[in-house]
């Protein structure tokens, strides 16, 4: 945007300037930090008055500031300095209305100062929010430059998560056994869900950890089945047979390693395997992205072979249909974008992407070799001549092994301050797998996540 003032001998009674702006969400939430007003009325997730509605009504200054943005950056322009501002509001403004600010000249009065008349109205009909008038030093110099910027951005704020604990509330309870929730972060994960009416746990493991755990959590287990279990690795097998029995459709990692929680799951009698892989899915909520990001696998396959990763697709394909993807796209990530012989990822993304052109991976598009920038970039994908489906606009990322999927994943965590719902496809039911470090959000989310994907099974299974 080019900035360029108007002197003062250069202005004239009534001329006028306007800019147009949709209040979002962000606007809301930003404002409140950097003003310190953290009035629930203008938070866009707060319902204040009890009608099940958030209000997310725009703050007065915010609106106003609308007025102080004309004013610094087309009339006067740059070098605009206040010395009085007016205000008479008239309506309220809400989030996801579409507003315009104008100023017009008034007088100009010795000394170098200017009144000009303010106000904001409302686009979609025309109603007027705030007026009033300014009195502002017109600029002494003149300024015209199209380098000015501000640093941008982003609001921490995980709203996938939210709409897909959202749509999982609307789907009945699915029970789902809690292997070893002898630890507060994993009973209050599972009661949590629970509280939302997400899962019905079943609690498998040590009764008077359990309890001892609730008691120091201050929470109360009645009504809540326990089932119980000496040790870790018999709570994970009881977990299985209670799979096998249908009375559970999900299991949820507690206070146990991921090595006790799946080996009973592998075993030929009595696990839970059906013919895939198993395979780890992260789904990721990145504050600022337009939708969630998968990264797979980052937690199970250490080192997958071309067939592995065929699992690993076609596994993290089928979890994207089931949050919401209708055609997921695939970037099967290496460190360059071109096939190069000495670069074993590079060629497996090619075949990857081969196999899904000729049917033998389904539902998505798959593409690849990419690398990290051009894989979620659009900018990045132009600059390399890359086009397609996918590049610039994945979905799903494939790692080419666990050490690089790990560092992808924790680096969205705690450098991009993203939560990640965590999950283990190809066994009989979906397995909730958190890490013990793991939000009571991301425990929630990979709750949903699995309800999600269940129902979506269930829905399609032959009757």
């Amino acid at each position: 945007m080019k900035l360029e003032n108007r002197l003062f001998d250069e202005m004239q009674i009534g001329d006028r300037a306007e800019l147009r702006r949709l209040i979002t969400p962000d606007d809301l939430y930003v404002f409140a930090a950097a003003s310190g007003n953290y009035n629930p009325m203008h938070l866009p997730d707060q319902d204040v008055d009890g009608d099940g509605k958030a209000e997310s009504v725009a703050p007065g200054m915010f609106v106003g500031s609308l007025i102080s943005a004309v004013l610094g950056t087309m009339l006067p322009g740059p070098g605009t300095l206040y010395t009085a501002q007016s205000f008479a509001f008239h309506e309220r403004a809400r989030a996801g209305e579409e507003l315009v600010s104008r100023v017009t000249v008034l007088g100009k009065h010795a000394g170098g100062t200017v009144t000009l008349g303010t106000e904001v109205r409302r686009v979609s009909d025309d109603a007027l929010i705030v007026a009033g008038e300014a009195e502002v030093i017109a600029p002494r110099k003149k300024f015209s430059r199209d380098d000015v910027e501000v640093p941008g951005l982003v609001v921490q704020r995980h709203c996938h998560f939210a709409a897909l604990v959202e749509r999982a509330r609307q789907l009945p309870p699915i029970r789902t056994a809690v292997v070893a929730p002898e630890e507060a972060q994993s009973l209050m994960g599972a009661l949590l869900a629970a509280k939302e009416g997400i899962i019905t746990p079943i609690l498998v493991g040590h009764p008077e950890r359990i309890a001892a755990t609730a008691a120091e959590a201050d929470v109360d287990l009645d009504g809540f089945e326990v089932v119980a279990a000496a040790t870790h690795d018999q709570a994970a097998v009881i977990a299985c047979q209670l799979v096998n029995d249908g009375r559970a459709a999900a299991v949820m990692k507690g206070h146990l390693h991921t090595d006790s929680l799946l080996k009973p799951m592998l075993e030929r009698n009595g696990g839970l395997r059906v013919g895939r892989r198993f395979t780890h899915i992260f789904v990721m909520d990145v504050p600022g992205t337009p939708r969630p990001i998968m990264v797979t696998d980052a937690a199970i396959n250490i080192a997958p072979d071309l067939l592995t990763k065929v699992d690993i697709v076609q596994n993290a394909i089928d979890l994207a249909i089931s949050i919401g993807a209708t055609e997921p796209r695939v970037a099967v990530l290496s460190a360059v974008e071109s096939v190069n012989p000495a670069i074993q990822s590079s060629i497996d993304a090619a075949l990857l992407s081969k196999m899904a052109e000729r049917g033998q991976i389904t539902g998505g598009h798959v593409d690849g070799p990419l690398a990290m920038d051009n894989a979620v970039d659009l900018a990045a994908a132009r600059t390399k001549g890359l086009g397609g489906q996918v590049a610039g606009q994945a979905d799903i990322l494939v790692v080419p092994g666990i050490d690089s999927g790990n560092m992808l994943a924790k680096q969205l965590a705690f450098l991009s301050h993203a939560e990640g719902a965590g999950l283990v496809l190809g066994a009989k039911v979906p397995v909730i797998l958190n890490s013990r470090s793991d939000s009571a959000m991301s425990r929630l989310a990979s709750c949903a996540v699995a309800a999600l994907h269940r129902a979506r099974l269930a829905q399609e299974a032959p009757a």
